[in-house]
């Protein structure tokens, strides 16, 4: 079974990043830094057999020697001794003589003396091979023994080879103790990092279990730190909405009991053939009555709900005309105020949407005119824009309580003279599922609900 590395604890998962990250960088030194280095001391050779030669030429001058090593500092002074010592010389005159202390092969000190009469630099560097071994000399012009001769020095390729193995050896063992102890770092890195998930975890646990008194607090600007400020406001959101469902319990439970009351005290009454109101017929209205605001209030709650379903799933829309619309909604609602005068202007517009949810808008929002205008309601329907159109409802009722008006819109909010408090949460949750938006504002005079429409 694969295991996934995402299942793993923070600490291993870093380690294995840390790890991973110096393996591949230890393998790629592995493949570059032998030919980096042998490249490197190949010059470094060649640089200590001149350094050689420079002594040979002027080892009767010990000024020359003296200011040649002091220029090179202390420790370099001290290790280009050292390395002079591993350098050999042999000397071809003029006349063809090989003078040469170390036994060479001939067919090499042929070669050496062929390309050191035909050399036509001062000095050149040169490689070969002696048997299976490669050899690296200089070839210098110069006098010895007041005649003209040729210096030839040398090194053999086990100096290079033995100082690229020991260098390469000490950076393995370093890149295998970075890779031992990049726990270390790991551990740490994942304690600081999951110390304060596992405080939000924990925090997180609360929340499920309705534990939401205290706040959640990090004091960090990073990603961890917003995700705290995420968790903070979800906390503050879960707070408001668990008051705010206690006080729709106490409203629903109220104006479910009350209409439930009257029909059962008006039933047993009239079986006892007592008529509370008068006779049967104006006793059974109230019956009637009381009923009809039972089933408004559970048609809403139910109403609502639906709408929760429906803001995840797609409705197909339809184009209809919301002028129309308007007009048969009031032509129905209008025998209940015949008291009031209705001031229209409604340009032909059609939209596109859910027919029957905007048919609730309306009636909803003409509802709300009806209980709270004294004498007059104008309704509006105008283009906004191209893409837009605005629906304004006006009535010339008493002004919004300021501290209703933030939340006139909210599921449970219930205000002044409201029946059930979920009228205008039903009418702002149709207006956003199509995308508009609606909003309230106390008038000079009365109190205005403006709906902002898109077309399409």
């Amino acid at each position: 079974m694969k295991i996934k590395m995402k299942n793993w604890p923070l600490s291993i998962q870093i380690w294995v990043v840390f790890a991973t990250i110096t393996l591949g960088i230890s393998l790629m030194l592995a493949i570059i830094l032998p030919l980096t280095l042998r490249d490197f001391f190949t010059n470094e050779i060649y640089v200590t057999i001149e350094s050689a030669q420079t002594l040979m030429f002027n080892q009767y001058d010990i000024r020359s020697i003296k200011d040649l090593l002091e220029s090179q500092g202390p420790e370099k002074s001290r290790q280009t001794l050292e390395n002079i010592r591993t350098v050999n010389h042999f000397i071809i005159y003029d006349d063809h003589q090989i003078i040469v202390s170390s036994s060479l092969s001939i067919n090499f000190l042929n070669e050496v003396k062929n390309q050191a009469l035909t050399q036509e630099k001062n000095s050149q560097r040169y490689n070969g091979k002696v048997g299976d071994e490669k050899i690296f000399y200089v070839i210098t012009k110069g006098k010895a023994l007041n005649q003209d001769a040729f210096l030839v020095s040398y090194m053999w390729d086990s100096y290079r080879e033995d100082l690229v193995q020991t260098l390469f050896r000490k950076l393995l063992m370093i890149m295998f103790l970075v890779f031992i102890f990049s726990w270390i770092p790991a551990i740490l890195l994942s304690k600081y990092l999951s110390r304060p998930l596992v405080r939000l975890e924990k925090r997180v646990e609360k929340l499920a279990d309705n534990q939401w008194e205290e706040p959640v607090e990090l004091d960090r600007g990073d990603e961890i730190g917003k995700l705290g400020e995420s968790i903070e406001q979800l906390r503050n959101q879960l707070i408001y909405q668990e008051e705010m469902q206690q006080s729709f319990l106490q409203h629903i439970s109220h104006e479910l009991k009350t209409p439930v009351m009257v029909i059962r005290s008006f039933s047993q009454a009239i079986r006892d053939g007592i008529y509370p109101k008068g006779d049967l017929d104006c006793s059974v209205k109230i019956i009637d009555e009381e009923a009809e605001r039972l089933e408004k209030r559970i048609r809403n709650l139910l109403y609502i709900t639906k709408l929760d379903y429906l803001n995840t799933h797609n409705i197909p829309y339809e184009d209809f005309s919301m002028d129309k619309l308007i007009k048969d909604v009031i032509e129905r609602l209008s025998w209940n105020r015949t008291d009031i005068d209705w001031q229209l202007n409604l340009q032909p517009i059609d939209i596109n949407g859910d027919l029957e949810q905007w048919r609730i808008v309306i009636e909803n929002l003409l509802d709300n005119q009806l209980r709270y205008a004294k004498n007059s309601i104008l309704i509006s329907l105008n283009p906004k824009d191209e893409n837009k159109v605005m629906l304004k409802f006006w009535n010339d009722g008493p002004n919004i309580e300021p501290e209703t008006l933030d939340s006139l819109f909210t599921k449970f909010n219930k205000g002044y003279k409201g029946e059930f408090g979920l009228g205008l949460a039903i009418v702002h949750r149709i207006v956003t599922l199509h995308g508009g938006k609606i909003w309230a504002k106390n008038e000079e005079e009365g109190v205005s609900f403006y709906v902002e429409i898109r077309i399409k």
